[in-house]
Formats: C-alpha cells, structure tokens, sequence
C-alpha cells in the first residue's frame, strides 16, 4: 500500500555541492599553501606529515564537492606533495609504489569526505522529514484523482 505523505512539514532541500572548478581551485591553493608552510616549519624531509596534511585538505574540500571532483582534487595536491614537499623540489618523479600509494590515500580522502556529506545530508534531510508535527497522513479520497 502506498502512503502518500504531506511535504509541506517545513521540508528544506538537500545543500547543492560547490561546482568541481572551485573545488579544484580551492585544492591548488590550499595545497600550495600547506606544502609551503610545511617546507618551512620542517622542510622537505617529512613526505608523511606532507601526506597527512593534504589528505586533511582532500576530506575537507570532499565535504563541499561532487563525487566527480575527487580525481581532479587527489591529483592536484599530489602534484604539490611530489613536486614541492619532497627532494629535490621543484621536479616532479614517478616511484611506482610511492606514488601509487600517495595518489591512492589522496583519492580515498577527497571520496571518503564527499561520501560522508552526502551521508550527513541526507540524514538531516530525512531529519527534517521525520520531525515536527508529523506527517499528514492522507486517506484514500482525499486527493481528486482517488475513487
């Protein structure tokens, strides 16, 4: 049986994601930033705290971004960690392993805050729903096309 349910409860729309190009911006600055400010407290020689940070950055801008950003946010703050946080810096290398490993943690981070909003959304979401004064429940002949 179906039960048709009253929205008009104060029901309010899930938070839209910020489009992927500023979520990338927001990576290529963040990252930049981090990895500086790292280079400078403890220089170059700790690529694991390097990781860490920028894996932070990644679940946070995930908690703002689409699915679809994660790859492009991963990618950028790799670049960062491989190309500045890292000897020498300013070049960029390939370490199969290391770098599969790194590319592979970033990726998991920005997919693991994206999922855990969009989790948290929809359970406020359906928060909101359940709240309140309850739902109107309708009975059969109250709406026109009923017989």
């Amino acid at each position: 049986m179906i039960e048709w349910v009253s929205l008009s409860s104060g029901a309010r729309p899930v938070p839209r994601p910020v489009a992927t190009p500023l979520v990338w911006a927001a990576a290529f600055g963040g990252a930049l930033v981090l990895v500086a400010v790292l280079n400078f407290l403890v220089g170059t020689d700790r690529p694991g705290l390097a990781l860490a940070v920028l894996s932070l950055l990644a679940a946070l801008l995930g908690l703002c971004a689409r699915f679809t950003a994660a790859p492009g946010t991963a990618l950028l703050c790799w670049l960062f960690l491989n190309g500045f946080a890292i000897p020498p810096a300013g070049i960029l290398t390939w370490v199969a392993h290391r770098d599969t490993f790194w590319l592979t943690c970033l990726l998991a981070a920005a997919l693991v805050g994206t999922g855990l909003a969009r989790l948290l959304h929809a359970r406020a979401a359906y928060r909101r729903l359940t709240a309140g004064a309850g739902p109107t429940r309708l009975e059969p002949g109250d709406l026109p096309y009923d017989t």
